[in-house]
């Protein structure tokens, strides 16, 4: 086949890698943006072959593997959560062990920092493509998100939302159209959630205007079955000293992460 894919999906694209690898002659699958790319990586690992260039992907059938011990490393996806709660919680250190930095993955970590975030990387494993990320409460100024980086961050979008409520000035999120049809429309259910807790969010057609620094207060959110909703306002909760938060459907959250609660609780708690 050669097919160029009119979304930017990584989920769809390494469908068509497998397919390809069961097909006769080579296929050629081309991004409408570079997406994350653990597939393509994966393949190489254990002995496949595929050429990348730029947007391109070549891929020939009947290829053969040879069994590899892998080191998974953990979801930045769900690191972001720890990340953005040690950023804005007052008096917080949190260090996160064996994070992913795969580099189409790693946009939030960019963004912390030119929001001016204290984030350092250490014991970096460049074959496992994992480090252990720290981070600090920051003083935070707003900045601009579009562009090639949105392949980068696009589920962390939700919570670098909160993460721009608790900086100073203004923080544009543009080209993020994706976010309309993931579980919820999240540029509305976002903007909403946040909102009502207090913060101060304009949603655009492709992303949103956040204005902060805001102080947020309780309120009854709905997750609308989505789970990165549920985890981002389980975090804004954490800056409420004005009522409580009401989180209605929060076993969305374990659709990726079962142990979300007892996690914040042992960070809470020590």
């Amino acid at each position: 086949i050669h097919y160029q894919l009119p979304v930017a999906s990584a989920q769809v694209k390494s469908a068509l890698i497998f397919a390809a690898l069961q097909a006769d002659g080579e296929s050629v699958i081309i991004e409408k943006e570079k997406t994350r790319n653990h597939t393509e990586d994966m393949i190489q690992q254990f002995g496949g072959q595929l050429q990348v260039d730029g947007k391109e992907i070549r891929i020939s059938g009947g290829q053969s593997f040879t069994a590899q011990e892998v080191v998974v490393p953990g979801d930045i996806s769900s690191a972001a959560f720890w990340l953005v709660a040690g950023l804005v919680v007052p008096n917080s250190k949190i260090v996160l062990e064996n994070v992913g930095i795969n580099e189409t993955r790693t946009g939030i970590i960019d963004v912390i920092k030119d929001m001016g975030g204290k984030i350092t990387l250490s014991d970096i494993d460049q074959i496992a493509k994992s480090a252990t990320i720290t981070v600090e409460t920051s003083e935070l100024k707003g900045t601009e998100i579009g562009g090639d980086i949105i392949p980068r961050l696009i589920d962390e979008l939700p919570i670098i939302t909160l993460l721009a409520t608790q900086a100073q000035g203004k923080t544009v999120i543009r080209d993020a159209e994706e976010l309309k049809v993931k579980e919820t429309d999240r540029i509305q259910v976002v903007a909403d959630a946040m909102n009502a807790m207090g913060a101060d969010i304009v949603p655009t057609e492709d992303g949103m205007i956040i204005s902060g620094k805001t102080a947020l207060h309780g309120a009854e959110i709905n997750t609308f079955g989505d789970h990165r909703i549920g985890m981002m306002t389980a975090i804004a909760a954490l800056l409420v000293q004005d009522g409580e938060v009401d989180l209605q459907r929060a076993e969305a959250i374990n659709t990726s992460y079962p142990s979300f609660f007892s996690d914040l609780e042992g960070l809470i708690h020590g």
